[in-house]
């Protein structure tokens, strides 16, 4: 088996490296990310491949090279960093999903895995109080993230109609939490107090890092296909996560959070501007029935417990109970 892996030096990507390489010996594994990984640090089956997602010639020439039968596609921006445009943004997120599905037909890959995300749903006052993969993907225009997730996803159903021989295992996972995760969500539950949006629950939904792994590797191992919600049983919302953390809990109006942040946003002094109260107001919550039905995959963690074991591999006290 010949498995190219984009996105290789992010967050899931090292560590899915790693698993696979280890439970996977005589697998050739080929480690593609514009941050190309030290050769020396990879195990012996693991060869690192300097790749521009942005750039088409350069993604051909990378599955070409590969001759990979399997993609997992992990590449995407998460958080953008300072000048990145938009339209650089919109490259690397949709542009090269476009260029990996086109090189994988002409090069006879038989499998692409992508990781989407429950953000592809978007938030919006129409979700659906638990989101199944039948539920529309609406995406959101203020959040690139979630905007993009919603494009790729169109790409991607647009490919399975027209190219039927290539597999595509999709994956939508809630919010990741694992001993070292370090982004804005996990952001939130640092400071002094819980922010929520008055008369809105705020659920979120975890999954723990090692079952997205975990996931994606029975995904190659046994060939699937499919599309699937990737979260932990139940959902927590962001006043029982107050409660586990025993911080205040302060729930203001959308009015008062919009204004505030359509200051400070401009002026450097918040990393969210005013779209951050849907992001918080209207969260797709993820239905997991089919992960466990059809993909046969059971989360080792719900909801809480993810919360709960993010915050002891971290060291951020907390209650039992909520």
């Amino acid at each position: 088996m010949r498995v190219l892996i984009t996105g290789a030096a992010g967050y899931i990507g090292r560590q899915l490296l790693h698993k696979l390489a280890l439970q996977q010996p005589h697998w050739q594994l080929f480690a593609a990310d514009i941050q190309m990984l030290a050769p020396q640090s990879l195990p012996a089956n693991v060869q690192a491949m300097q790749l521009d997602i942005s750039n088409p010639a350069a993604v051909r020439q990378c599955v070409a090279q590969s001759q990979a039968q399997a993609i997992v596609h992990l590449a995407s921006v998460v958080t953008p960093p300072p000048g990145m445009s938009a339209a650089q943004l919109h490259a690397i997120d949709v542009g090269g999903t476009q260029t990996v599905i086109e090189a994988a037909l002409a090069h006879g890959v038989q499998q692409l895995i992508v990781t989407s995300s429950g953000a592809a749903y978007g938030y919006h006052p129409q979700n659906a109080l638990w989101l199944d993969e039948q539920q529309p993907l609406r995406g959101h225009p203020h959040f690139a993230y979630a905007k993009h997730k919603c494009e790729v996803e169109q790409l991607l159903a647009h490919a399975r109609k027209q190219h039927p021989q290539l597999k595509q295992l999709i994956l939508r996972p809630g919010t990741i939490l694992g001993a070292q995760v370090n982004n804005q969500i996990s952001a939130l539950f640092k400071d002094r107090a819980v922010l929520g949006v008055r008369g809105s629950d705020s659920r979120f939904v975890f999954i723990w890092d090692e079952d997205v792994l975990d996931i994606i590797i029975q995904g190659l191992r046994e060939h699937s296909s499919g599309i699937y919600n990737l979260a932990g049983d139940g959902a927590l919302s962001l006043r029982q996560v107050a409660k586990l953390l025993a911080k205040p809990y302060v729930a203001l109006p959308a009015w008062l959070i919009r204004s505030v942040l359509a200051v400070l946003k401009p002026l450097g002094l918040s990393p969210y501007g005013p779209e951050q109260v849907d992001f918080l107001r209207y969260r797709p919550v993820l239905s997991n029935q089919r992960l466990k039905q059809d993909f046969a995959y059971t989360p080792r963690y719900n909801s809480k417990q993810a919360f709960l074991a993010f915050l002891d591999a971290q060291g951020i006290a907390h209650q039992a109970e909520a």
